[in-house]
C-alpha cells in the first residue's frame, strides 16, 4: 500500500481504539521493550504522546527509563527546521504545541549525535522495517542527523503490513518495532 493510504487507514483504526485498549497495549509494549538488548546505553530519545491522536502512551516507557536512571531526551518541533532535543529533568516545563504535542518550553539542548537509542512514533510499518508517520518528515530528518549506530525502535499499536510500496531513498528503516503482540527485528 501507499504511505498516504496507510496513513488514512491507520489513523482511522487508531481512533477506533478505546483509551483502555491503548493503555493496555502501551503497557504490553513497554514490558516487551525490557527484553531488548538496549539497556546499557546512556541517552534515550522518547517522544511524548499526543493523547488526542490516540497515540501509544509512552509514560510507561518514561517510567522504565527513569527507573534505570537513564538520560531522557525529548523533542521540540520547530516547524521550519525540524526537531530540537532537550534533556528531560525534574525542572523541565512541558507545554502542548499547536499539534497537541507535549514538548519542553526550554532546557538543556542535546545534540542528535549524543543520542544512543530513539523510540520512533509511527502509524504503520512494514515487514522490512520501514514506517509511515504523519507525513511531516520530522523524524526522517532527525534520524539523518544521528550517528549511524543509533538504535531505532518503532512503537506500534498494530502489526505490520507486508510492504509499503512507495519507500524512497531517504527513508530509514528501524532496527526493531514493538507491538502489543511481538517484537520485530530488522
Amino acid at each position: 500500500m501507499l504511505k498516504k493510504e496507510l496513513r488514512l487507514s491507520y489513523l482511522q483504526l487508531r481512533y477506533e481504539l478505546s483509551s483502555e485498549t491503548i493503555s493496555n497495549y502501551s503497557l504490553e509494549i513497554a514490558n516487551s521493550l525490557l527484553d531488548l538488548p538496549v539497556w546499557t546505553y546512556n541517552y534515550y530519545h522518547l517522544f511524548l504522546s499526543i493523547t488526542e491522536n490516540n497515540e501509544i502512551d509512552t509514560s510507561f516507557i518514561l517510567s522504565i527509563l527513569q527507573g534505570k536512571d537513564k538520560n531522557i531526551v525529548v523533542p521540540k518541533v520547530l516547524e521550519k527546521t525540524g526537531l530540537i532535543h532537550y534533556l528531560l529533568t525534574d525542572s523541565t516545563v512541558l507545554r502542548k504545541n499547536k499539534w497537541n504535542i507535549p514538548e519542553p518550553a526550554e532546557g538543556l539542548e542535546v545534540s542528535p549525535l549524543k543520542i544512543d537509542v530513539v523510540f520512533i512514533p509511527l502509524l504503520a510499518f512494514d515487514k522490512q522495517g520501514y514506517r509511515v508517520g504523519y507525513g511531516k518528515g520530522f523524524y526522517d530528518k532527525f534520524l539523518k542527523e544521528c550517528r549511524e549506530d543509533i538504535v531505532k525502535i518503532g512503537l506500534s499499536l498494530f502489526e505490520p503490513v507486508d510492504k509499503i510500496s512507495d519507500i524512497e531513498k531517504h527513508d530509514i528503516s528501524m532496527d526493531y518495532c514493538v507491538t502489543p503482540k511481538k517484537v520485530y527485528t530488522f
